[in-house]
């Protein structure tokens, strides 16, 4: 039988011979010297292995030699290599080496970033990142970040302060009363806004029966001649980098009905807000700046690891009030207290690999990824177009439509491409039509890899033709 003070002692052990820790080391760097040459997409085997999970919770203690050769042998194979280079399926970035080592510390740390008290570093580096950003996306002076764990969250946070903002100047206090009984508020958007937007508005109240439809152009830009009459009840979000084209609304145009009506702005910039960071594709971005707030994420175009999306907003006491809290027990200083922008009091110090991001790209390396991802994604265009597939969209940023002949031809193409392990992309509806899309976002990606996954494409394509006259 195990003695009370048995198990923290053989845990103090661990710490000091750290074994475990080296064997941790040897399975991430075996994992990383065969990610880039294995299947994309786990095996059919590898997937079957996973039933050694399925367990019961163990009675007592398990040795952690043991858990982590088990995470390596079945875990290890049945993960997608997103971190390889063939990896297109969703705008899902890679990890940059200095992120990914520096999150490794940062684990270690294992800091809580909701208060200056609970993590000083936490609480500069944010306010770093958080000076930084402004001045990368050319964004308005005292403009305030908030660190949320993805581009949904941080879109539900710029929405929140949005509401709560505009029903402030109705004369309506939210914290205080509510939304029951509040004025009308109004949601205007472009018809190819993205999901997250419209789950966002379902939390906050905001339903789709009140969302005012703007009619879009080919690409899913918004026509902003075609929005409605605004007034100040009005809430617009406009879209940096449609998912499936690329595509950026006119913010310019967006923004000055805007202001002229006293509403607010949004900007969804998830990965599109990058392009700002980049000389040859800042055009895509003129006008944001004259938006109220932004959502984007850091682990998409920018390739910081997971968990790491950011809200911007231009009135930070907006956001502070949306995401207000207070207790006696909670000590909040004249420092940064992260958890004043975001939803979460205790969380992680996501901002460590941001500012590690950053600080390893600097503004010129930014500006070579992003260009790198776009020339790859016209090389996909190029080649696959060349091999007699349709390309659908103006490739202006990281994003491919492409379609085959005929709609059953690109679906059973895109399963066979998918079946490979070659490369892995996803598949959308496209004007009623089914594609096949392509989202270059890892820095890993080389022009090698695009070559082997136009012929990945072009050898599916072959086996589709050849299958239906058999």
């Amino acid at each position: 039988m195990i003695k009370k003070n048995d198990l923290q002692e053989e845990m103090f052990s661990q710490l000091q011979t750290r074994e475990i820790f080296e064997q941790a080391k040897s399975h991430a760097f075996a994992y990383m010297d065969g990610v880039r040459e294995r299947n994309v997409y786990p095996t059919d085997q590898a997937i079957k292995n996973l039933g050694i999970f399925d367990e019961a919770l163990p009675a007592g203690p398990g040795d952690p030699s043991e858990i982590l050769n088990m995470l390596h042998e079945y875990g290890s194979p049945a993960t997608v290599a997103q971190t390889g280079g063939r990896y297109f399926g969703f705008v899902n970035g890679g990890s940059v080496p200095a992120a990914q080592a520096v999150r490794w510390l940062s684990d270690v740390w294992d800091q809580n970033a909701g208060m200056y008290v609970t993590s000083p570093i936490t609480s500069q580096l944010e306010t770093t990142c958080e000076k930084w950003l402004v001045e990368l996306f050319g964004l308005p002076a005292g403009t305030a970040a908030g660190f949320v764990s993805g581009s949904s969250t941080a879109t539900l946070c710029g929405l929140a302060a949005a509401r709560n903002e505009l029903l402030k100047r109705q004369g309506w206090d939210v914290n205080a009363d509510g939304l029951f009984g509040a004025p009308e508020l109004r949601v205007v958007l472009g018809e190819q806004a993205h999901a997250s937007v419209f789950k966002a508005l379902a939390l906050l109240g905001l339903g789709k029966r009140r969302v005012e439809m703007v009619p879009v152009d080919s690409q899913g830009r918004m026509l902003a001649d075609q929005m409605p009459e605004l007034d100040n009840h009005c809430l617009v979000i406009a879209q940096a980098g449609n998912v499936n084209t690329g595509a950026f609304d006119p913010f310019e145009t967006i923004c000055a009905r805007v202001r002229n009506a006293g509403a607010w702005v949004h900007i969804d910039g998830a990965f599109g807000l990058w392009a700002a960071g980049s000389r040859k594709k800042q055009f895509l971005t003129r006008g944001i700046e004259l938006a109220d707030s932004w959502s984007v994420d850091a682990h998409k175009t920018l390739n910081a690891p997971y968990d790491c999306g950011i809200i911007l907003c231009k009135d930070p006491q907006a956001l502070l009030t949306a995401m207000q809290a207070s207790a006696s027990y909670l000590q909040l200083s004249e420092k940064r207290d992260g958890m004043q922008y975001t939803p979460e009091m205790s969380r992680r110090a996501r901002a460590v690999e941001l500012w590690a991001t950053l600080k390893s790209f600097g503004k010129e390396g930014l500006e070579q990824l992003v260009d790198r991802l776009c020339e790859h994604a016209s090389l996909f265009a190029l080649e696959l177009g060349g091999q007699g597939f349709r390309i659908l969209n103006e490739v202006v940023y990281n994003q491919v439509l492409v379609t085959c002949d005929t709609p059953e031809q690109t679906r059973a193409t895109l399963e066979y491409i998918q079946e490979s392990g070659e490369c892995w992309c996803g598949g959308a509806v496209w004007n009623g039509e089914p594609v096949i899309r392509i989202s270059v976002c890892s820095w890993a990606t080389t022009q090698a890899d695009v070559e082997r996954s136009v012929s990945a494409f072009a050898a599916a394509r072959s086996k589709v033709v050849h299958l239906k006259q058999d």
